[in-house]
């Protein structure tokens, strides 16, 4: 089920835009539950987007709070932003945030695989840094990498007001 966005002039549905954004963004904050308790963790990512199919690496620790969560309730849901530029108004409504975001929720998994938790990481490293990396298996062997299969998604951009562009 996708719920509707409220503010649909500021929707973002072209994929190249959506694209910029998440290249763009640095930090990826991922939301787990705790039984009834939410628990939000920033985390630097990787992504691969192949038509609509959105997919997200992760990665941390071996051992720790957040994959304990993960195992025991796969369920996440994230959010990253970008391009924000606070600006003023003459009234108090008129105050804002410019920003581009996404955000989404979907289903992690922990990596097994030396194969793939290699993939992970270079989609990773790609994405924060533009350049290709290779990993040996020791690497890996002392990081968890987290794949979230991104079941769905929004992004959304506010830009400044108009009167804000003019003066600049």
């Amino acid at each position: 089920m996708r719920r509707g966005m409220t503010r649909r002039e500021r929707e973002v549905t072209d994929r190249e835009e959506i694209r910029k954004i998440l290249d763009k963004c640095q930090i990826l904050h991922l939301g787990l539950t705790d039984g009834d308790e939410p628990y939000v963790v920033p985390l630097n990512y990787g992504y691969t987007m192949e038509n609509e199919d959105l997919v997200l690496y992760v990665h941390g620790a071996t051992a720790g709070y957040k994959l304990d969560l993960i195992q025991a309730n796969p369920k996440v849901f994230f959010e990253m932003d970008c391009d924000v530029v606070p600006f003023e108004g003459q009234k108090a409504c008129q105050y804002g945030t410019a920003y581009a975001s996404v955000m989404g929720r979907g289903r992690a998994e922990i990596l097994e695989d030396v194969e793939e938790k290699k993939k992970g990481l270079s989609i990773l490293m790609k994405t924060q840094t533009g350049k290709d990396f290779e990993f040996n298996d020791k690497m890996v062997s002392i990081v968890s990498v987290i794949r979230i299969t991104v079941s769905e998604y929004t992004a959304k951009h506010r830009p400044l007001p108009k009167m804000m562009v003019s003066e600049q």
